[in-house]
């Protein structure tokens, strides 16, 4: 009678959990019912390396390793008890819900596995996670570049990586060795946080701009984040320098521009109108903004936004002949 393929995988979970030792994969073959159906060596290989995979995959902690008395021993697997044995886990509702709300967040091929897989523990250990209760809000977490899995792998392993990182125009591409200290959203985009080598002090770096693979160096555990370290603090600080510039000069006609001049401070008269001064955080979106105000208001400083300002309107020009 054929054994089903979850029974042979509880035997060799059971198996692998009552020994200490280091059991070869000929071994396991003559211990574990269902690994004798296979006709011939290669169709149990097969069977095996899919076996290990599927617990792998649920989250088993299959060791790989060979006994230190043994010259010349192939390699074996066991599962080490301290490892696969859950704690007691006694959620209250609102926390379960709030792993089941944070199961459903994650928008990632590579994070869904990882979600479904703690599930399983959870449930395993008699807690109750409901995904299917509807939620008022239902948020996502996109993590769709490239360089996602890869770095959040470096930085669980604690290695080195390098990569090609294109800077915001004209700053152009260049090889970065960084040591990856964590992986955090910060207003919709992902950066990586770490030590960048070449430079000696800490950078970060938005994901969307890796070029081509990600490169690991030297082995893992090469090096520690400090301790302390705040991701979330870094990323807010230097992230906030791009956004913010010195307020903008504006030279704003005579009583017009009302929306803009409730938002300004007059510093000057001059040439029939008032020179304003505000603060613009976004100047990408803030130029859009005073272009729409038409001849009214001129951007006197900075220049990168009064360009971008008479670009938009000698396109509006031009799209209106």
């Amino acid at each position: 009678m054929a054994i089903a393929r979850a029974e042979r995988l509880v035997n060799l979970v059971l198996c692998l959990l009552s020994t200490r030792q280091y059991l070869t994969a000929e071994r396991i073959r003559a211990i574990v019912p269902g690994y004798h159906e296979a006709p011939t060596d290669e169709a149990f290989f097969r069977m095996f390396e899919r076996d290990k995979s599927e617990l792998r995959d649920l989250g088993v902690p299959l060791e790989t390793g060979r006994q230190s008395n043994a010259e010349g021993a192939e390699d074996g697997y066991r599962i080490a008890r301290r490892d696969y044995e859950l704690g007691d886990i006694d959620l209250e509702p609102d926390e379960a819900a709030a792993v089941a709300l944070a199961a459903r967040l994650w928008d990632s091929p590579q994070l869904t596995g990882a979600v479904h897989g703690a599930l399983i523990k959870l449930r395993a250990a008699g807690v109750d996670v409901d995904q299917d209760t509807p939620a008022a809000v239902e948020p996502k977490v996109r993590a769709n570049e490239p360089a996602f899995p890869p770095l959040l792998q470096a930085v669980q392993a604690g290695q080195v990586v390098a990569f090609d990182y294109r800077k915001p125009p004209p700053g152009g591409q260049k090889e970065r060795t960084v040591e990856p200290w964590g992986v955090v959203a910060w207003r919709g985009k992902w950066y990586l946080v770490g030590w960048d080598r070449e430079r000696q002090n800490t950078r970060c770096f938005r994901l969307s701009r890796v070029v081509g693979a990600v490169r690991t160096v030297g082995k893992p555990g090469a090096f520690a984040v400090p301790e302390g370290t705040d991701l979330m603090s870094l990323i807010a600080r230097t992230q906030a320098d791009p956004h913010h510039t010195a307020p903008a000069k504006i030279w704003v006609a005579k009583d017009r521009a009302q929306g803009l001049r409730r938002h300004a401070k007059v510093v000057e008269e001059r040439d029939g109108g008032d020179v304003v001064e505000i603060d613009l955080k976004f100047p990408d979106s803030a130029a859009k903004w005073l272009a729409g105000f038409g001849p009214d208001v001129v951007v006197l400083e900075p220049e990168v936004l009064a360009k971008s300002v008479r670009d938009r309107l000698q396109g509006a020009l031009e799209g209106a002949r």
